[in-house]
């Protein structure tokens, strides 16, 4: 019944926006100017054209240039005052290929009647900004800004309540998310202007020079983020697993990668780096699949046979991250190998992330809960990366992960867990605060006895 309800209500939408927006364009017909059939049809055209090339941007939002071809219809059609002309140019947006092929009616008369009241709200906006006569370039772009924020105001509100009808969603929450698409209409607003400008100087000839590449550039940027989609996808089907085998593994996973962030920006690593440090730190533990659980949580010590079989998972992790194209950069990563300290460090050319994801991930082996152990306090953690910085972790990694967790006011450790997966763990010392969780395993399985 909500369902039905929730449709209904979002039929009335669309239809009651229809005639509302048909409603303006007879009005302005009627009472205005007509616009010139030849740059209408050149920004419609366009527009349609570009709304079927949509990137699809994180968070599920959708984003294209369209709005580019509405300001050039505003540049465009101001010498004639026919507010007509950008409403259509905009109302060409909506008809979205897949829609008109599987007949989705009601969506096509949304995004039309969307487009084409943002349009006209960002004409008002722009054409009362600029005043008549003669403006300078420079004063084009400035009033380009408010005009694209009354267009992208008008659209997100819209477009909010079309989704929090057919969701039965809150108003304000869907707003608040599709909010952040604001800012992506500024720099289409900016080129905009020059494609108006274009348009009338040099007619026809320059605009599909301008636009195509525009357009392809959106096009890569689309199928960049499809793929970048993907490699998640791919990342968090191997946690789920580590996660359906141990949850404790996956928990312990998506802490060292928050951990390894925070020391990168301390570090002030750029953003390429960071997301393949997030990666190296989610996947540093893959390998422990084909350790059995009975070994991974055993609270006694190893025998030498139960040790080598476990340590083994490292290489495992190193041999499925350097199979996956795009994991295999981070592969080194996962191997107490590459984070051994040595005199060179990272200063003469090493990489530092293997040092990173070894500190974050002693830090949560330390402030964790284990079968061996109970969690040790924040500072006990503290202490002992300090104790052994320059020796057995690296120095500058160790000062940033004090001073993002001290900083940020976060504590972690005894009496600090989120959650606890071995209640009846003992209490013991640090145990396996070495390079790698199970690196250590030989020594702290003697340390709790």
């Amino acid at each position: 019944m909500n369902q039905r309800n929730s449709q209904t209500k979002l039929t009335t939408l669309c239809i009651g926006l229809a005639i509302v927006a048909t409603s303006v364009a007879i009005a302005l017909g009627v009472r205005g100017p007509l616009p010139a059939l030849l740059p209408l049809l050149v920004f419609a055209l366009l527009h349609a054209f570009a709304e079927n090339q949509i990137a699809l941007l994180p968070g599920e939002l959708g984003s294209s240039a369209g709005v580019m071809l509405c300001m050039g219809a505003m540049v465009v059609f101001r010498g004639t005052d026919s507010y007509l002309g950008p409403m259509l140019v905009g109302v060409a947006g909506g008809l979205y290929l897949p829609h008109l092929l599987h007949g989705e009616w009601r969506k096509l008369l949304f995004n039309s009647s969307m487009f084409g009241l943002a349009s006209l709200a960002g004409t008002f906006v722009f054409w009362a900004v600029v005043g008549d006569g003669e403006v300078a370039p420079r004063d084009l772009l400035v009033a380009s800004l408010p005009a694209a924020l009354a267009y992208s105001l008008v659209s997100v509100v819209l477009v909010s309540m079309a989704v929090a009808l057919s969701t039965d969603r809150l108003f304000l929450s869907v707003l608040s998310v599709c909010g952040r698409e604001l800012l992506a209409f500024y720099p289409f607003a900016l080129l905009g202007v020059f494609l108006g400008q274009l348009y009338l100087e040099y007619g026809l000839v320059l605009v599909p020079l301008f636009v195509v590449p525009i357009l392809v550039a959106r096009q890569a940027f689309s199928a960049y983020v499809a793929l970048k989609d993907q490699y998640e996808s791919t990342v968090r089907i191997l946690i789920g697993a580590l996660e359906a085998k141990d949850p404790y593994t996956a928990g312990h996973a998506e802490r060292v990668a928050t951990f390894a962030n925070y020391i990168g920006i301390e570090l002030g690593i750029p953003a390429g780096r960071l997301e393949r440090l997030r990666l190296a730190a989610l996947m540093h533990d893959v390998g422990k699949l084909v350790v059995p659980n009975h070994l991974l949580n055993k609270p006694g010590k190893l025998t030498a046979e139960e040790f080598a079989l476990v340590r083994k998972h490292e290489d495992v992790s190193v041999e499925i991250l350097t199979k996956i194209d795009f994991l295999a950069p981070v592969a080194p990563s996962a191997s107490s190998e590459a984070a051994r300290l040595t005199p060179v460090a990272d200063d003469r050319g090493q990489p530092i992330e293997p040092y990173i994801v070894a500190v974050a991930d002693a830090f949560d082996a330390m402030t964790s809960t284990r079968a061996y152990r109970k969690a040790l306090s924040q500072a006990v953690a503290f202490r002992e990366l300090q104790q052994n910085a320059g020796k057995q972790f690296h120095p500058r990694v160790v000062d940033a992960l004090i001073s993002a967790l001290t900083r940020r006011g976060e504590i972690y450790g005894q009496g600090h867990e989120q959650e606890i997966h071995h209640e009846d763990a003992p209490e013991g010392t640090t145990g396996s605060a070495g390079l790698g969780d199970l690196v250590m395993e030989s020594a702290r399985s003697e340390l709790v006895r």
